[in-house]
């Protein structure tokens, strides 16, 4: 049903997610990030809540292993639900519970955690997490290296619908929040090819946002 990874870059501190299902709108139940704390992604039989609450215990000082103990046991039904965790730091964090759907698996790598459920085989996780390791750019490509190579190791049991990368930094909006809701095929190419279309638009919009007077154009009409 879905697969995903958390990870960090060690050079910028930015953290980041991405992730892929056969549900629709992934993205708007599953990665929970915050800026200078931590990200969450919350799966299997989702509870969105659990982001929110681990973020918050991040953000009070537990480890990422003791905020993930603690949120699982305040909202019960733990066996249902698969989670990945990782902090400002790099530590991470991962739990998935016994009901867990089809083949699943969870590893936790070098500053990144892959999860997945319904999966094709165990091998998925172990790519992704590959992947994010080796590959090159900045912490977005490295997440969508990692997608790539989950589809190219079998991906999920069925057909995937909907894909989200979000990454965050020293801001406390993200700087990248792309989603696919739905598509019949290949989410995560959709997502890619945006997250190319809004590569080199994406230090205007901070720009824009922090300093006007600086604004670039933006190249519409009225615009001057």
């Amino acid at each position: 049903m879905t697969f995903s990874i958390v990870g960090r870059c060690a050079e910028t501190g930015q953290l980041g997610i991405a992730i892929s299902s056969s549900s629709i709108a992934v993205g708007a139940r599953c990665p929970w990030l915050r800026a200078g704390v931590g990200a969450v992604s919350t799966q299997n039989v989702t509870l969105p809540a659990l982001g929110p609450q681990i973020l918050d215990l991040l953000e009070s000082g537990s480890g990422s292993a003791a905020a993930l103990d603690k949120a699982l046991a305040s909202n019960g039904y733990s066996q249902y639900r698969q989670v990945t965790v990782i902090d400002q730091h790099g530590a991470t964090a991962l739990f998935t519970g016994g009901e867990a759907l089809g083949v699943h698996h969870a590893v936790a790598g070098e500053q990144c955690v892959a999860a997945g459920n319904l999966l094709s085989s165990t091998r998925v996780i172990e790519a992704m997490v590959e992947a994010f390791e080796q590959a090159d750019g900045c912490l977005a490509d490295r997440l969508l290296a990692a997608m790539h190579a989950a589809m190219a190791a079998g991906g999920e049991a069925g057909p995937v619908h909907s894909a989200a990368l979000s990454v965050v930094g020293e801001l406390v909006w993200p700087i990248v929040d792309l989603r696919v809701d739905w598509a019949d095929e290949d989410p995560i190419g959709e997502l890619d090819s945006l997250w190319q279309a809004y590569r080199p638009q994406m230090q205007d919009y901070v720009t824009r946002a922090l300093d006007p007077t600086k604004a670039p154009s933006y190249g519409v009409p009225g615009d001057e």
